[in-house]
């Protein structure tokens, strides 16, 4: 049986990684310091181990006493405005944590690294839907340090001969998400509007996302784990989905009619993200196999259950309005 390390494995989209490798029959030890995970988000008998990834003397002990054949890298600092605030503590969890990573994954011959990336390492681009030839140029320092995590995983490929697959997320949501990173938006709409409180929205609301459910991308894992040799994929639903229309569908799932408040856009913010995923489709062999309403819903229903565990989202559920693609219109 493989054995395959999942840092941050108790957080929101690492414990969905790690359900999907217990599913398919892999040993699964985690890596994780707590910061934003919980324990109980894992139900499966796995292996815990305790600290940060920045902390080498740690890790090493994890993998010296666990002996992954794979690494699935998901903990990260994820906060675009934190980076902005603290961009060391953002550069030390980010970078030299991963260097960490492949450091002992050498050590150990590890066979390969899953390494979670982002879009943010793309800033505003020119030309949508965004391609992996497209230049990239961050906003943040979050993006920043995504890209230069990348970079040297492909270092440590060419020195080391240790295979990477990075995959460059688009907005990440779904059940057990914090309000932490870009997909926060969808937990924090949801809680809100489940409570009948009106949300903030920073900028106009016309500011667009790629929204891709945690299953799809726990399941590219896999499929990044279990590929040939290595390389970089987008990994995104490939659908153009306004701040506002988000909010919208949401209001409707729980047949809420609130008002948006309106507040100025925050600093680092991205105007519009839409990565193309046809790349990852054709070497990977994955795909999205969730509808944004269909995702949302299941979301709904599952943080309804933690606010109000005697009532479900069906009981509330009216059906959500069509989703406009705006794909032809910006490529």
């Amino acid at each position: 049986m493989n054995k395959v390390l999942v840092t941050g494995g108790f957080g929101f989209i690492g414990s969905h990684i790690v359900d999907t490798l217990i599913r398919n029959n892999y040993e699964v030890a985690i890596y994780d310091n707590l910061s934003t995970g919980t324990m109980g988000n894992v139900d499966a008998n796995v292996t815990p181990f305790f600290g940060n990834v920045e902390n080498e003397a740690l890790l090493d002990n994890a993998m010296e006493t666990f002996r992954p054949d794979y690494v699935i890298h998901q903990a990260a600092q994820v906060s675009v405005q934190k980076s902005i605030s603290d961009i060391t503590n953002d550069a030390r969890i980010n970078i030299l944590g991963t260097i960490n990573i492949a450091k002992l994954s050498h050590k150990y011959a590890v066979k390969k690294i899953v390494f979670a990336s982002s879009a943010a390492v793309y800033g505003n681009a020119d030309v949508m839907p965004i391609t992996l030839s497209h230049l990239t140029s961050p906003l943040s320092p979050y993006g920043a340090s995504k890209k230069t995590a990348e970079d040297y995983l492909k270092l440590a490929k060419e020195l080391y001969d240790l295979n990477y697959v990075n995959l460059r997320y688009s907005n990440v949501y779904g059940p057990r998400q914090t309000a932490s990173g870009e997909g926060g938006v969808v937990s924090i709409f949801t809680n809100l509007v489940i409570n009948d409180e009106r949300p903030v929205i920073y900028g106009d609301g016309t500011q667009t996302r790629d929204f891709i459910y945690v299953k799809d991308v726990a399941d590219a894992n896999l499929k990044a784990l279990e590929s040939e040799g290595s390389g970089t994929f987008n990994i995104s639903s490939t659908t153009s989905t306004s701040i506002n229309q988000l909010f919208s569908i949401i209001q409707s799932i729980g047949t809420h009619d609130l008002s948006p408040i309106y507040q100025p856009a925050k600093n680092g913010d991205i105007k519009e993200s839409l990565l193309c995923n046809k790349t990852t489709i054709q070497n990977l062999g994955w795909q999205p196999a969730h509808s944004l309403e269909k995702g949302l819903e299941s979301t709904y229903e599952y943080y309804l259950n933690q606010n109000h565990p005697s009532l479900t989202a069906k009981a509330l559920y009216s059906p959500a309005p069509p989703l406009l693609n705006s794909t032809t219109l910006s490529s």
